[in-house]
């Protein structure tokens, strides 16, 4: 079983899915398919959004798991 805080697992689990995350954006990134300034910076915005948002869920669901529990 894992052993840890959720805040430990869940940060290490999100540092090694942002380096492979990372790779997949230079990847696209230096693919030659965002040809204009307004397409790299569309594409950089959604990607941090996403990314920040996936990050924030974690927190979110393990503050409901806790509340659920709480109530049992």
């Amino acid at each position: 079983m894992l052993k840890g805080t959720f805040k430990g697992l869940w940060n290490k689990a999100i540092f090694f899915m942002g380096a492979l995350w990372f790779i997949l954006v230079y990847m696209i990134w230096d693919s030659g398919q965002l040809v204009t300034a307004a397409d790299r910076w569309i594409f950089m915005t959604v990607v941090l959004a996403g990314f920040l948002l996936v990050y924030v869920s974690g927190f979110l669901i393990e503050s409901l798991h806790r509340k659920k529990q709480a109530g049992k």
